[in-house]
């Protein structure tokens, strides 16, 4: 059985485009899970659709339900989880790095700067708008975990094998250099 591989990191900072890299370069199957997430709000009425979803008032409002409502997190995790210790996966989560043992755990690290200007391009948004954004979801989503779980989401390393630093470097370049750090651990 192939080991699992997931990327971690906060918003905006490379982690879907690594992930598929990766998932590309090893032959194994990628999964968001975000896109997840978005199936078990669509679950519950929302509608979820596109990238930049989460960024939407609805999605921001599915937010505040899941900060109100652990169940879903719990649920998507657990779900996650056994997806993980099938093996064979490159997984994006916020959470799971905590969550399981074994496999390659990476997290794409990078600064608010860098990641306001790629969810800019990417979304379309101006500096300000992108900023907010990113921020936002990040300084909720460290609360959200830390009540959930008790770890801290961006400030914990010490489960992570390789932990990437994504200022300066193109999607390519941080694709590259996941490659060669994972092909070492396999």
């Amino acid at each position: 059985m192939t080991q699992s591989i997931v990327v971690s990191g906060p918003p905006a900072v490379g982690k879907t485009t690594v992930a598929k890299g990766l998932a590309s370069e090893f032959g194994m199957e990628h999964l968001s899970g975000g896109d997840v997430l978005k199936e078990m709000a669509a679950e519950e009425g929302y509608e979820p659709s596109g990238d930049d979803w989460w960024d939407t008032k609805q999605g921001m409002q599915f937010l505040a339900r899941r900060e109100e409502t652990p169940e879903f997190d719990k649920r998507l995790d657990e779900r996650l989880a056994k997806l993980f210790e099938s093996g064979g996966m490159v997984i994006t989560s916020y959470t799971l790095p905590w969550l399981v043992r074994g496999g390659i755990k990476i997290w794409l690290d990078g600064s608010h700067t860098s990641s306001t200007k790629r969810m800019q391009s990417r979304d379309n948004m101006t500096p300000e708008e992108a900023y907010a954004v990113t921020k936002k979801r990040y300084d909720r989503n460290r609360v959200l975990y830390k009540n959930l779980y008790g770890f801290d989401f961006g400030g914990d390393m010490s489960v992570f094998d390789l932990v990437i630093d994504t200022d300066d470097l193109g999607a390519q370049q941080v694709i590259s250099k996941a490659t060669e750090m994972v092909r070492g651990l396999l």
